[in-house]
C-alpha cells in the first residue's frame, strides 16, 4: 500500500449562506500568532507591547495588500494574459500572496507609524521582535495552500508526497499522482528557523536590528532549494525561476550583512534601544 498526502476534497466550509475559505483562516491564524510572539517579544526586550498592537491594523492590511501586488505583479498572465480575468487579482482567498511584497509595503508602513511619536524602544528593536513572529505566520498560512491544492513541486514517490487530483496537475505532468509537497516543506522549514531564533544564544546577541537580517537569511536560504522544486508557472530569467533569483539575492545580501555587521560584539543600548555612548 503507497502512502502519500492527500489534498483535502474541500477548501471552505459552509455555514448557512456564509462562505469561510479554509485559505483565508489560515492567513488569520497566521497573524493571531504573529500578533501574540510580536507582543510577547518585544515585551522581553523592555519595549510597550501595547505599542505592537497600535501597528497591527495599518501594517497587517499593508502586508496583505503588499503580499497581493508582488504575487500579480510577478504572475501577472492568470490575470491579465490571454483569457486571463482582471477582476480575479482581488480573489485573494484563492491563492497567490508573495511573501516579499508584504514584508515591503507591511515594514514601509509599520516604519512611518512607529517614528510617527515618541516609542519605548528602536524600530530596530521592534524588527528583531517581529522577526520569529513572521516565521510563524508564514509557516502557517502555508498551510492554506495546501487546502487550495497548489505550491507543491515535481513529482515524487516519496510517502509524503502530495497526491494532485488529475484535474489540477500541471500540463505536461498529467500521468504523475504525486508531488513535493513544496507546501509543507515552506512550513516545517518556517517553524525551525523561528525556534533558531527564539532558543539559539548566537542569536540573542547579535546587534539591534540584526535578528530580521537573519530571518531573512534563514527564510531565503530554505526558499531558494524550495523554489526550485517548483513546476508551477512563473516568469524566468536566464532559465530560473524569478523568485529563485529574489531568494537569492536576498540570501547573499542579508548573510554579508550579518558577517559583516550582525555578528560583532553587541553593545551596551539604551532605554530607546540605541547605543549608550558613556560605556
Amino acid at each position: 500500500m503507497r502512502l502519500f498526502i492527500p489534498t483535502p476534497s474541500t477548501s471552505v466550509l459552509e455555514l448557512g449562506s456564509l462562505t469561510i475559505h479554509f485559505y483565508a483562516l489560515a492567513i488569520l491564524l497566521g497573524i493571531i500568532s504573529a500578533l501574540l510572539i510580536a507582543r510577547n517579544q518585544y515585551s522581553r526586550s523592555g519595549g510597550d507591547k501595547e505599542e505592537i498592537s497600535d501597528l497591527a491594523l495599518w501594517t497587517i492590511l499593508a502586508g496583505i495588500v503588499g503580499g497581493r501586488l508582488y504575487h500579480v505583479i510577478t504572475s501577472p498572465d492568470a490575470y491579465f494574459g490571454t483569457g486571463g480575468r482582471p477582476l480575479n487579482a482581488l480573489k485573494i482567498w484563492e491563492g497567490g500572496m508573495g511573501i516579499w511584497g508584504a514584508v515591503a509595503l507591511g515594514g514601509a508602513v509599520a516604519y512611518f507609524l512607529f517614528r510617527s511619536r515618541p516609542r519605548s524602544r528602536s524600530f530596530a528593536i521592534l524588527a528583531d521582535a517581529l522577526a520569529p513572529s513572521l516565521l510563524v505566520a508564514q509557516g502557517i498560512g502555508r498551510w492554506g495552500n495546501w487546502f487550495n491544492g497548489e505550491l507543491f513541486g515535481s513529482p515524487t514517490t516519496l510517502p509524503w508526497g502530495l497526491e494532485i487530483p488529475l484535474g489540477s496537475r500541471p500540463v505536461g505532468y498529467e500521468t504523475f499522482a504525486t508531488f513535493h509537497p513544496t507546501f509543507l516543506y515552506e512550513s516545517l522549514w518556517c517553524f525551525a528557523g523561528a525556534l533558531i531564533l527564539l532558543k539559539v544564544p548566537l542569536f540573542q546577541r547579535l546587534r539591534p536590528g540584526y535578528r530580521f537580517v537573519a530571518y531573512v537569511a534563514i527564510y531565503t536560504l530554505g526558499r531558494t532549494w524550495i523554489e526550485a522544486l517548483r513546476i508551477d508557472d512563473a516568469h524566468h530569467i536566464f532559465g530560473l525561476r524569478l523568485n529563485l533569483w529574489v531568494s537569492g539575492t536576498l540570501l547573499v545580501i542579508s548573510v554579508g550583512a550579518l558577517i559583516r555587521r550582525g555578528l560583532g560584539h553587541s553593545p551596551v543600548l539604551d532605554k530607546n534601544g540605541e547605543v549608550d555612548s558613556s560605556t
